[in-house]
């Protein structure tokens, strides 16, 4: 049984091996930048624990022991799938587009012992790949997880970490949660004040922090490399207080609040009707979509307790116009489905089923992160001391395994489901390991949800799977949470 995490669409193995050798090397037949840097990213992977050369080349056929990168036509594999041989001689990835070749670069490291990923020289062990062949393919286009930073902030070092890991679980989205009452997390150049004053604190008080437009930049450019979009949320007109504590034009009675640093959700609102908010939401929009070349600008608009519904609606609809005005698709949390949609919106399910159906009939294609399933920050049992537990309910690994999209939203058919995305809302989580602990193993349920078929996905064999990938996270120094639901090797 493979130990592949997600799981590929067809695989099957002999018993001989491949073997990687010190004289081995990384080739390639054309000279593409693109797959060159696959290569290289490849032997930088490989090199610390073998402590082989693993030089890179291009030349027009592998020798023994070689490992080969091409990219070729290869019908039905679309730009992300793949297909991966090995040989005792050789192994061979192809695919038709450069993300496939990278996610085949991936489930290579898996196939090799776990220490391969350790980060220094394992002298005596025997590098060796099971033989086979491997045409691999995603269900979902989409498959994201949602970081927020609003609440508590992340350096760019810890933000690239988490991108290391989403890559090799063959995650391509990072929605980064950039603002909420608590803090403001980017430097905004025509408003500076939102990041200088409402980024200046966070959740308990604790301290605070934001991305210069460089940080983000290059954030944006590392994920890029790894074939992972990130998608901007400004959340509006709802979770503003540190706009709104910012810039006191941005208030209903023009007299700006304090700072926040709770965690209740729904008392603030921008002022709606004020021309000067739509300025506002217009060089927001406009500056970080100068700086994200990606497709999507997320607006947020849940939790408006404070907004009447007819002014939610037609904020949202004035909204829409300006992130289509800036070359963006709109994505929304489920609530904006109350409004009129215009083609090509997205909309993120959380919880409302009903609301989220109702995007759906309008054309919507929906992002499935059902809270209950796919919310990292809810606590995995009654004894764990981060997270919460809002949802009334705990969500073991177990749990956020065990469903799928298919069929978690009523109303909603199969071809309206974009993808699925895990989210860490981060009341509660302020450390690079609490935000490991919290979203593995998790997500590593959710990317094989995400990656691979239904048939043939099940809890007993994935927990052996997982049970393995455990010594992987470990090589790594990720500090995840080792569930009793697994028997850990």
């Amino acid at each position: 049984m493979t130990s592949i995490l997600p799981i590929p669409a067809l695989a099957q193995f002999t018993a001989q091996t491949f073997t990687l050798r010190p004289d081995s090397k990384i080739v390639m037949t054309g000279d593409s930048a693109e797959v060159f840097w696959v290569a290289s990213f490849l032997a930088a992977r490989l090199r610390p624990a073998t402590g082989f050369e693993l030089p890179v080349r291009m030349q027009s056929r592998p020798e023994s022991g070689d490992v080969l990168l091409e990219v070729a036509e290869a019908p039905g594999l679309g730009e992300e799938g793949y297909e991966l041989s090995a040989t005792p001689e050789t192994v061979t990835l192809r695919a038709a587009g450069n993300a496939g070749l990278f996610y085949a670069a991936q489930t290579l490291r898996q196939m090799f012992p776990p220490e391969i990923e350790s980060g220094l020289e394992q002298p005596g062990l025997a590098w060796t790949v099971q033989c086979g062949q491997i045409r691999d393919v995603p269900r979902y286009a989409w498959r994201g997880m949602m970081l927020d930073v609003g609440r508590h902030f992340f350096p760019p070092s810890t933000v690239k970490r988490l991108i290391d890991l989403l890559a090799y679980h063959k995650i391509n989205v990072l929605h980064l949660h950039l603002s909420d009452d608590q803090g403001w997390r980017i430097m905004i150049e025509s408003w500076p004040w939102l990041a200088l004053h409402g980024g200046s604190t966070a959740t308990n008080g604790d301290p605070g922090g934001f991305y210069t437009q460089d940080d983000y930049r290059d954030i944006v450019a590392y994920a890029s490399q790894r074939y992972i979009t990130v998608v901007p949320e400004i959340d509006m007109p709802g979770h503003t207080n540190a706009a709104l504590a910012s810039y006191e034009e941005l208030n209903e009675n023009g007299v700006a609040p304090n700072l926040y640093t709770g965690i209740r959700v729904g008392f603030s609102s921008l002022a709606v009707h004020k021309e000067i908010t739509y300025q506002f939401v217009d060089d927001v929009v406009r500056e970080i979509a100068a700086l994200t070349p990606g497709s999507y600008f997320h607006i947020g608009g849940d939790e408006t307790l404070s907004t009447t519904e007819e002014d939610y609606k037609y904020f949202i609809e004035r909204v829409q116009a300006i992130v289509a005005r800036h070359g963006k698709r709109m994505i929304g949390w489920e609530e904006v489905g109350k409004t009129r949609l215009e083609p090509g919106a997205l909309v993120q399910h959380w919880w409302n089923k009903e609301v989220t159906a109702r995007a759906a009939t309008q054309g919507a294609k929906i992002i499935a992160s059902p809270a209950g399933r796919t919310y990292l920050d809810i606590k995995y049992h009654d004894h764990t001391t981060l997270g919460q537990n809002w949802t009334g309910a705990f969500t073991e690994v177990r749990d956020s395994y065990e469903w799928d999209p298919s069929d978690s939203i009523e109303g909603v058919p199969d071809e309206s489901i974009l993808g699925i995305e895990a989210a860490l809302w981060t009341e509660t989580i302020f450390t690079e390991g609490n935000l490991e602990f919290m979203v593995f193993p998790r997500l590593c349920g959710c990317a094989e949800i995400g990656w691979s078929p239904r048939e043939g996905r099940d809890w007993e064999s994935y927990r052996q799977r997982l049970a393995s990938h455990g010594k992987r996270l470990a090589k790594m120094g990720v500090q995840f949470y080792r569930s009793e639901q697994v028997d850990w090797d």
